[in-house]
């Protein structure tokens, strides 16, 4: 018996998708804003990068995440006498719920390049999902603010619903399965925070890399605009470095890059090249 192994060179099947911070919510602001007011009504101080460093992951997480930085921990010690607990976690959760549902609410516009890239994908008969650290009843607040922008991803798929969110690989490869999709080297993942990157590597997949709308500069859409051309070269800079270090296959500034990038993949795939 001879075993043959073929490598992929077909054609790019699936394009996967973060959502905050990616396609919606220029400068992933909802989750900040949700996590400053949670750790404002407890009486502790969280500053915006503290609250931005565990970006992507599912959101219980995240909270166990910034309750473990040291100088929240001792706030917490001082504030309650004791170390940040299990049900403590369990709490601020429930309490962050309706701070996040009510921020997302106010930030469902599509970044610009969000609706070209899906036409693009349509014509080329590419998949898109898109998946998220939001829970189901979260997305479901956004979802209908997307689809009267005309964004409708094929799969959405949200970290509370596989075994673990990121950066694991199972959000990614949950959305591969529900796009009916062949192989993972055909799949791209684009994102804004370095462990949503890393849930595409780790999934096998090709990875982009998002700065300008992104975690890694943090601003508004306005905001970054009303910015002087040589600051915003020097954040999109400082933020290239951030999401490079990633390990992502590219550092892009905005989604409407994406179109260079698909042709790219696409002739590495045929060269046999895989991430």
């Amino acid at each position: 018996m001879h075993s043959y192994t073929r490598r992929y060179t077909g054609p790019l099947q699936a394009v996967i998708m973060d959502l905050a911070g990616t396609c919606v919510d220029f400068g992933s602001l909802a989750p900040i804003q949700a996590f400053l007011q949670l750790f404002r009504n407890e009486g502790i101080d969280v500053s915006e990068p503290e609250a931005r460093e565990p970006m992507g992951t599912e959101k219980r997480e995240h909270i166990r995440c910034l309750l473990a930085m040291p100088r929240i921990r001792s706030q917490w010690l001082e504030a309650y006498g004791k170390a940040p607990e299990a049900n403590d976690v369990d709490r601020l959760y429930e309490a962050f719920l309706p701070l996040q549902t009510a921020a997302i609410a106010e930030r469902t516009t599509l970044i610009p390049g969000a609706l070209a890239l899906q036409d693009l994908l349509q014509e080329k008969g590419i998949k898109l999902g898109v998946n998220t650290g939001y829970s189901r009843d979260m997305v479901n607040v956004m979802l209908p603010g997307l689809a009267d922008q005309g964004f409708v991803p094929e799969s959405v798929v949200v970290a509370t619903e596989v075994p673990s969110g990121r950066p694991a690989p199972h959000m990614s490869l949950q959305n591969a399965l529900e796009l009916g999709i062949g192989a993972v080297q055909a799949c791209v993942k684009v994102d804004d925070t370095g462990t949503g990157i890393e849930e595409g590597l780790n999934a096998g997949m090709w990875t982009v890399a998002v700065v300008a709308s992104g975690n890694s500069v943090g601003l508004s859409e306005a905001q970054f605009y009303a910015l002087a051309e040589s600051d915003r070269e020097a954040l999109l800079a400082r933020g290239r470095q951030v999401m490079a270090r990633s390990a992502a296959h590219y550092v892009i500034d905005s989604i409407q890059d994406m179109p260079g990038v698909i042709s790219d993949i696409e002739r590495r795939l045929a060269a046999g090249e895989r991430p």
